[in-house]
């Protein structure tokens, strides 16, 4: 468990799967996500996802818990090959917890913990342009805006571009 002030930080459990299908289930959650974040989000779907990072080790996929209530989640994933001292690392919330700096404190704290506990020399993300939400979000964390990738991104019909941000071990 990581305690980011606001929020906790801990490894999912069987019983996240209600609420973790409530609050994802919430096209303005899944808007700005990777097409493998479905939507409609399914009770299923949210017991597949707990099985699958339940017990793994180390954990690198978190449920974000503020207020006694699950908020949402956070994670990374290391890339592989010559990337290996990449993470991307990802987030969302739910949409009654946002704007109250609860994935501000999540990702600063995990960015921290992952720098002083394992050897990965970069953390980066996409965010699409105008999820400006989160770029706020990274920017507060100390994330660098490296640039800008065009036409990088298909959601539903929409071409959009997305931005490349990054935070280097210092």
């Amino acid at each position: 468990m990581i305690d980011c002030g606001l929020c906790i930080l801990r490894p999912w459990e069987n019983g996240d799967a209600e609420a973790l299908a409530r609050i994802a289930n919430d096209v303005e959650v899944s808007r700005y996500l990777r097409d493998r974040f479905p939507h409609p989000y399914t009770i299923d779907d949210a017991r597949a996802w707990i099985a699958l990072n339940r017990d793994r080790s180390p954990v690198e996929q978190f449920a974000v818990v503020a207020d006694g209530e699950l908020a949402g989640a956070i994670g990374v994933t290391r890339l592989e090959g010559e990337r290996r001292g990449t993470m991307h690392i990802g987030y969302w919330l739910g949409r009654s917890f946002q704007g109250r700096g609860i994935a501000t404190a999540a990702c600063r704290e995990l960015t921290k913990r992952l720098f002083a506990e394992t050897d990965v020399r970069r953390i980066e993300t996409e965010v699409y342009v105008p999820n400006r939400a989160s770029a706020w979000v990274l920017e507060k964390c100390g994330y660098l805006r490296e640039g800008l990738m065009r036409n990088a991104i298909i959601k539903g019909d929409q071409v959009l571009d997305a931005y490349l941000h990054a935070k280097i071990r210092e």
